[in-house]
Formats: C-alpha cells, structure tokens, sequence
C-alpha cells in the first residue's frame, strides 16, 4: 500500500514527464518548420530586408563584412521565423499542461488571451515590417551626409530588425497587459483613464528609445501603443461589468 507521500511523488514525476513531452514536442515543431524554410531562407532575408533594399540609392547595395554573414544572417532568420510560426502550437502545449488545473472561469478566460496575444504579437510584427521600416530606412539614408556612400551590413540589418521586431511585438501585447490587471482587480479602469496624460508621454519616450530620433516615426510607435492602451482599458470595462453582474448574481442568490 502507497502512502500519501508516494502518491505526491508518483504525481510530481508525472507532470514532470508530461512537461519534458510537451517541451519536446514544442523544439520538434520548431525545428521541422525550420527544416521546411532553410532551402527559402535568402528568400526571406530578402523579403524582410526589402524595404530598406528598396530605399537604397540607385547602384547600391547590402554588403556582408564578415565572410560568415551571408550563411548564418540567413540562418538565423529563418530559425526565428520558425520560432514565430510554432508559436501557437507551443501555446497550445502550454495550455494543455496547465489547463487541468485551472477553474472553469479560468479556462474560459484563458482561450481568447492566448489567441489575442499571440495575433497582437504578429500585428506589431508586422506593422514594423509594413509601416515602420520603409519610413526609419528612408529617414535614415536621407540624413547620410554628402559623399557617403549607404551600405548597410546584412548581420547588423538583422540584429537591427529583431531588435524593433520583438520591441513591437511586445509593445501591442499592451491591451492583454491592461486587461489581465484590471480583471484581477489590481487597478481600475477609472484609475487608469486618470492616469492616461502619464501614458502618453510613457509612450513618446519609449518610442523615442526604440526608433530615429524624429517625430514622425516616433510618432508610429507611441500613439499605436496608447491606442492599445486604450483597447485594454475598454476591455477591462466590459470584464469588469461582467464580474459585478456575477457577484449581484451570487449576492441575490444567498
């Protein structure tokens, strides 16, 4: 006969079995997806570099300093982008292992933030790509003083890319940020109305920090994000409507 302490054991290596399959299964779909897009890899170096190929003067070109660069800024590209893209089954291997022991409200409430937060991380991806980048790569070879010849290097594209990739992506997961506080009830949406002038210049100086200095393009990053902010406090206020009727429910009921 097992004791209660057994039974905890056998139950702890259980879920850590469970946590080493699910984590497996996440790195397999990484890397089959990787394997999948390696032989395109040039072809999606080029297509996220295109719009600052597009903006280079007539007769230029990227260039690559170090003689490794043309194979692993390639490389490394694609396995983030086959990161992006396993993205929603990784989710969904998270919420398998943590959904058994979530309540019923939980698991209602769980679905639409995973979902929305994983189609806001790509929005803000892809608006870096579709609207920021022709703007900042514009801006940026405009400025170049006279006789200097623009020609950007492909690894410092890249880690130039990444970096204002995952900044945008993180900053449009905002309006989950916003609601998972306010349906905890660790802020109320008036309060965070009131402090909405705060917000504001918040967003300016973090977009100063994340794009050229010029207000035009600070301006792409700052009021996308105060307008997310806005989305989550709306959001907050329907949740909360929500809670107060429940909780009226409850009261009447007893």
């Amino acid at each position: 006969m097992t004791s209660a302490e057994d039974e905890k054991e056998l139950t702890l290596i259980d879920h850590l079995v469970e946590l080493r399959d699910r984590i497996l299964k996440s790195v397999t779909a990484i890397v089959v997806l990787f394997l999948a897009l390696f032989y395109f890899s040039e072809d999606i170096y080029l297509y996220v570099a295109g719009p600052l190929i597009a903006a280079l003067p007539e007769g230029t070109s990227m260039i690559a300093i170090d003689p490794t660069s043309p194979f692993f800024a390639p490389f490394k590209l694609t396995f983030y982008v086959a990161f992006l893209l396993a993205a929603p089954y990784i989710l969904y291997q998270l919420w398998s292992f943590i959904a058994p022991g979530l309540y019923k409200n939980e698991k209602a409430l769980a679905i639409p933030l995973f979902i929305s937060s994983v189609l806001l991380f790509y929005s803000g991806i892809a608006f870096a790509r579709y609207v920021l980048f022709g703007v900042v790569f514009s801006f940026f070879i405009s400025v170049a003083p006279e006789g200097i010849q623009v020609a950007p290097d492909i690894s410092s594209f890249l880690s130039f890319a990444l970096t204002i990739f995952f900044a945008f992506g993180v900053a449009f997961e905002i309006p989950i940020a916003v609601f998972l506080c306010i349906s905890a009830g660790l802020a109320e949406p008036d309060s965070l109305a009131e402090k909405r002038p705060y917000v504001v210049v918040g967003c300016f100086i973090v977009a100063m920090l994340l794009t050229p200095p010029d207000p035009f393009t600070q301006s792409l990053l700052a009021l996308p994000m105060w307008a997310l902010f806005e989305v989550g406090i709306l959001a907050g206020r329907l949740i909360r409507k929500k809670q107060e009727a429940a909780e009226e429910e409850e009261q009447a009921v007893s």
